[in-house]
């Protein structure tokens, strides 16, 4: 695909510019970046409305729009998560370490932009603004590919933002969108090895199992949110009602909603007669096997399906357990590694769920919503990373860097 290797060249040839370009410099353009989505707003929503259009005239659900629309609240979100990107501190050329060896050698490890980075998302536009800013401060071109969902939207967002960048000092080439959205261009991007370093998809199940599985450029590989929380016989019952109920309502279409509700036998009439009313008042569907639908009655019958889907819905399912160590089973069997949560005053039990849960996010008496860049203080993020590779949990400056050994002598031969 000519057009790609013409936007690999460029962003090859920047990512080399980029590699030794200021603090300074990068700060800069990323304030402009940021000022010009706010000054554009209303460019930005009017390319937005094509993108909801077709999609309601597609037939996407409500779920689905609300992970493409945009608003000026939104658009002002995205600017300021490149604002607080540019409050941390730059990773490029810090030494992770510096030892003398025996012969006088002296043995450095420093930080590195990774080069040309690749992003392969769907249908969340702010993660146009959100990749392209944390991929410039690390040092990195990037060219983004997102779905056809939102290719109005990310056309705008990526023109307004390149502009910005350009007239600040960045290099032609240091961001680039995809137009074509077709899956041959998705390919065609996976097997670029010749001008991209990294390849990061962001999206569903399906999205990240085509990259992982058909990438020849390596890949780190976001994951999807089967995320659980876990209510302990030992639970303060009111703070685990806000806290499955914020999990779950407060934006069910993102990753790091909750999926699964697990709750121990001891206390499950007393929650479970309280929190499944309110969840359906909400608009939530219950799904449960017996014991839950002796409770709720209204619940909707359980599939083994279920305890491994995302639903990316107001949808949950419910599971009583008969103690802790079932509930751990449980969560490592079916979660896709992402966050997991037990609300409990039980110091044991939340030290053990914190040892024994395998996730990139556990957490004790609090929503598993946290899961995200911003709220870790990050800055903006590239994805939530369920690997265990160099990069877990939410993504951000650090992990879109590798490392370099610099070594100082003083004419030593070997």
């Amino acid at each position: 695909m000519q057009s790609l290797i013409t936007l690999g060249k460029a962003a090859k040839s920047a990512g080399q510019k980029l590699a030794s370009l200021g603090t300074e410099v990068k700060n800069n353009a990323l304030l402009a970046m940021a000022d010009a989505l706010v000054a554009n707003a209303d460019f930005i929503l009017s390319e937005n409305e094509k993108d909801l259009e077709n999609g309601r005239n597609a037939g996407m659900n409500e779920s689905l729009l609300d992970r493409l629309a945009l608003s000026k609240d939104r658009i002002s979100s995205m600017a300021d998560g490149i604002r607080q990107i540019v409050a941390l501190p730059d990773p490029i050329g810090e030494v992770l370490h510096m030892t003398k060896r025996p012969n006088g050698l002296k043995i450095g490890k420093v930080r590195v932009p990774l080069g040309v980075i690749a992003i392969i998302y769907e249908a969340r536009p702010n993660v146009t603004a959100d990749a392209a800013a944390l991929c410039l401060k690390a040092g990195n071109a990037v060219i983004l590919r997102g779905g056809k969902e939102a290719i109005n939207s990310n056309a705008a967002i990526e023109k307004v933002m390149l502009d910005a960048a350009i007239s600040a000092g960045m290099p032609n080439g240091c961001m680039a969108l995809v137009k074509d959205t077709t899956r041959e261009s998705a390919n065609a991007l996976m097997r670029l090895n010749d001008y991209v370093d990294v390849i990061i998809p962001r999206g569903g199940a399906g999205l990240i199992r085509a990259v992982v599985e058909n990438a020849t450029v390596p890949a780190i590989e976001t994951g999807t949110g089967n995320c659980h929380v876990y209510v302990d016989k030992d639970a303060d019952l009111k703070m685990a009602a806000k806290i499955v109920i914020n999990a779950k309502t407060s934006r069910p279409s993102v990753c790091n909603a909750e999926e699964k509700l697990l709750v121990h036998k001891d206390v499950a009439d007393e929650f479970l007669n309280e929190i499944l009313p309110k969840l359906a008042e909400l608009g939530v569907e219950i799904r449960g096997g017996e014991c839950v639908r002796k409770i709720y009655p209204s619940a909707t019958p359980v599939t083994d399906n279920d305890w491994k889907t995302e639903y990316l819905d107001l949808i949950i399912a419910v599971r009583i357990v008969d103690d802790l160590d079932t509930a751990i089973a449980h969560i490592n069997e079916n979660g896709s590694k992402h966050s997991e949560a037990i609300v409990t005053t039980n110091y044991e039990n939340s030290q053990r769920f914190l040892d024994e849960v395998d996730a990139a996010a556990v957490y004790v008496n609090a929503s598993t919503r946290f899961t995200d860049g911003f709220e870790f203080g990050f800055g903006a993020e590239i994805g939530i990373s369920t690997q265990k590779m160099h990069a877990r949990g939410p993504m951000g400056l650090a992990e879109l860097t590798t490392i370099k050994y610099i070594i100082y002598g003083t004419g030593q031969i070997r």
